[in-house]
């Protein structure tokens, strides 16, 4: 295969010297090549925009990012990029928030130079890449997850539509004035809806509300309300 046949890399680690060696390997390969590096979110996304890679290959660490944030922005601007995340110590939160992101495989930077090659070269085809001793964990918490989820909304099913506004609103970081003068109310109406809120959620303070709808993923469900 010809360099112009080759599937475009782009590799983006925060460690120069990891990267180099990344480059070495999968430059080795007769249909593999390196077009960009990055070393952190904001040359990530911007190289990757530049140069338009078949696969990204990306650390789920890298710096100035949040989560994998990367992976979402690059995923944003190229939709039909494959994205390989590679971690030191994957955790199952990680996997799924990476897979929700929309990356398209997870190896760990332990895995043997054939695994990362193959990992490679499956989500360039179409495939979807999870180790296979992570997939125990994988299910165990999507299935929490999808609990977490239906708590939540059954919880959420109590309020009114205002209820919802101002829950909303609280998840985003409002004040009692903030939230009085958003639906033109005083200040102990405001204070009334939270407290009422708090009790048909079955939580004490605010911090629990907003844990509740982050956690249970409902969030969509109050802008909608």
């Amino acid at each position: 295969m010809t360099i112009q046949n080759a599937t475009a890399i782009m590799l983006a680690d925060g460690q120069s010297l990891f990267r180099e060696a990344i480059r070495m390997i999968v430059d080795g390969q007769a249909d593999l090549t390196v077009v960009a590096e990055a070393e952190d979110r904001q040359s990530a996304v911007a190289e990757a925009k530049r140069t338009r890679p078949d696969v990204v290959v990306i650390d789920a660490d890298l710096p100035g990012i949040i989560g994998t944030q990367a992976v979402r922005d690059i995923k944003d601007a190229l939709p039909s990029c494959r994205i390989l995340v590679l971690a030191v110590e994957p955790q199952p939160q990680q996997l799924s928030a990476a897979l929700e992101d929309g990356a398209n495989g997870f190896v760990t930077k332990t895995s043997p130079v054939a695994d990362l090659l193959d990992s490679i070269r499956a989500v360039r085809d179409g495939k979807a890449v999870v180790p296979d001793d992570m997939l125990g964990s994988l299910l165990a918490h999507l299935l929490n997850r999808k609990r977490e989820n239906a708590v939540a909304l059954q919880k959420i099913s109590k309020l009114t539509k205002r209820e919802r506004q101002v829950l909303a609103c609280l998840v985003d970081g409002a004040d009692n004035a903030k939230i009085a003068a958003a639906f033109v109310i005083s200040p102990e109406t405001a204070r009334t809806h939270i407290q009422n809120i708090l009790t048909k959620l079955g939580v004490h303070s605010r911090l629990e509300a907003t844990a509740l709808v982050l956690h249970g993923d409902v969030l969509a469900d109050l802008v909608d309300a």
